[in-house]
């Protein structure tokens, strides 16, 4: 081999931030969209033109798979864990006494370590039950919107409560949400500073029942029945809340250096009626490929090719590792990741790094299992488990697909294949052995003291114990470091250089954070 040529494939193909400047990064999460609903994935009867450029900009992600239902797919998205890891298989309702644990290490808190400003614009609803589960105390620099679902769209509240918050405080605030949460995120990016990476998580509530919207908006649509002709109207009000961010990054020159994910948290609701999923079987709530086989895309102009369309499987849990990665962020956690790698796969075309993949019910021992072409279901209904009915439509048998040939999961072939179905068994089984009990079932966590809880936000790598790095994170601290550390060192009893939650609750107890 020419000796010329050696050092060039040794390069990695995988930048670094030694390689390259963090880029920033934006996630349009857009709540129970079907996967037909847009034009870049086969949508006809509602006009999505800024989603649509940025597909073609860059990767269509035919086969990303996500959760059944919100709150999973959130767990997933920002802990890089299946729902058998994380205990969150099903939506964490308003006054819930639990929400993703608090052991769990988060995506913005991986990014806060190497620099990045991180906010979200939108629907939070992974709990609130203690101070310690809202975004701000979880890695977000900045919270903005509701922290649960299905609230009213005009005045933000949900069972008669107002849900409406600015950094965790309450807001009262007038205005259209999906209009709200764009002016935010564009407020965000004109302010950022242009040397800082931003993480930016936009989980709009659109198209979310309640099925509301401007009336302007819905009027190009008069020939669509209701509900489809709102959801048409308020996925187009999403579509130019989305093209209203990315102007914001033009105008501020970072368009270039952004990366741009875009996915559904479920599959649509009410197939044919409400969303589209064509040619997905069924839809939110099941574990057939309607309810977790997402729309969704990557782009980053000059590092992810244009124009492609990819059908390796990909899962949400793969993007905690794959920007973590990307950003130079530390991969050293407690808890063990699920997800892998897919950089690759959006830049060289390479497989997915997945022998298998594990698609979580919504509740534990409902499952399904994708591997090669193959899928395999346990315990599946074709009921929205949000719609309560699921377990009396529930056949409990076992159905054996072939995605290839049928993907619209019409020919079960379990009973012609007992050695596939037996080895996709094997492969589930041992993807559950570790499973948790639903958080949902778990009896109520204890009472966390503000003291307690600003040490889980300060340890910041899940390890049960701060380092001054952590410890001198937070404004007060920051303006005053000196002093600071000898704090830290006051309160490092046993002089091991890192505080216990004991020491850092017992000796700070008079003192503000």
């Amino acid at each position: 081999m020419n000796a010329l040529l050696l050092p060039l494939l040794l390069l990695p193909t995988h930048p670094t931030a030694a390689q390259t400047e963090k880029p920033n990064i934006i996630y349009f999460l857009v709540d129970d969209l079907g996967y037909a609903d847009c034009g870049f994935n086969g949508g006809k009867d509602i006009k999505t033109p800024n989603i649509d450029k940025l597909a073609k900009e860059g990767a269509i992600l035919k086969s990303f798979y996500v959760q059944p239902v919100c709150s999973p797919t959130r767990a997933a998205l920002l802990t890089g864990r299946y729902a058998t890891h994380t205990g969150v298989y099903t939506i964490v309702r308003p006054n819930a006494p639990w929400g993703l644990p608090l052991t769990e290490r988060l995506l913005p808190q991986a990014l806060h370590e190497v620099g990045y400003t991180t906010a979200i614009c939108g629907k939070w609803h992974l709990g609130d039950y203690q101070p310690g589960y809202t975004p701000t105390q979880r890695g977000f620099d900045h919270q903005y919107g509701h922290l649960f679902g299905a609230i009213d769209y005009f005045t933000h509240r949900r069972d008669g409560k107002p849900d409406w918050y600015r950094d965790d405080k309450p807001l009262k605030e007038e205005g259209y949400s999906t209009h709200l949460i764009a002016k935010e995120a564009c407020r965000l990016i004109q302010n950022q500073a242009r040397n800082t990476p931003l993480f930016l998580y936009v989980p709009f509530n659109g198209i979310h029942a309640p099925h509301q919207v401007p009336e302007s908006y819905e009027k190009p649509y008069a020939s669509l029945p209701k509900p489809r002709r709102t959801v048409a109207g308020m996925l187009a009000a999403v579509d130019e809340a989305i093209g209203q961010v990315v102007a914001a990054l033009d105008e501020k020159g970072l368009r270039k250096n952004t990366l741009i994910l875009f996915s559904s948290d479920n599959g649509g609701p009410g197939p044919g009626r409400v969303t589209l999923n064509t040619p997905l079987r069924a839809g939110k709530g099941t574990i057939y490929e309607g309810g977790v086989r997402a729309a969704a895309f990557a782009t980053w102009p000059g590092r992810i090719p244009a124009g492609q369309t990819l059908q390796e499987p990909l899962h949400a849990v793969d993007w905690l590792p794959t920007l973590i990665k990307l950003t130079g962020a530390t991969s050293a956690q407690k808890l063990p990741v699920d997800g892998l790698d897919i950089w690759p796969v959006l830049t060289k075309k390479a497989r997915s790094p997945h022998d298998a993949i594990l698609l979580a019910g919504t509740k534990p021992g409902t499952a399904a299992l994708r591997m090669g072409d193959w899928k395999l279901l346990v315990g599946a209904s074709e009921a929205d488990a949000e719609e309560g009915s699921e377990d009396k439509k529930r056949t409990g048998k076992l159905e054996l697909y072939n995605l290839a040939d049928d993907i619209s999961e019409k020919n079960n072939v379990a009973a012609s294949h007992p050695e596939k179905v037996r080895e996709l068994r094997l492969r589930l089984d041992a993807f559950l052995k570790d499973a948790v009990p639903s958080g949902a079932n778990l009896p109520p966590a204890p009472s966390i003291s503000p003291r307690s809880a600003l040490f889980d936000q300060k340890d910041t790598n899940k390890d049960g114990k701060l380092s001054l790095e952590e410890f001198l994170k937070g404004p007060s601290n920051q303006a005053n470091p000196k002093q600071a550390e000898a704090r830290f060192k006051n309160f490092d009893t046993n002089q091991d250089g890192s505080l216990s939650r004991e020491e850092f609750v017992s000796q700070g107890k008079k003192e503000s954070p």
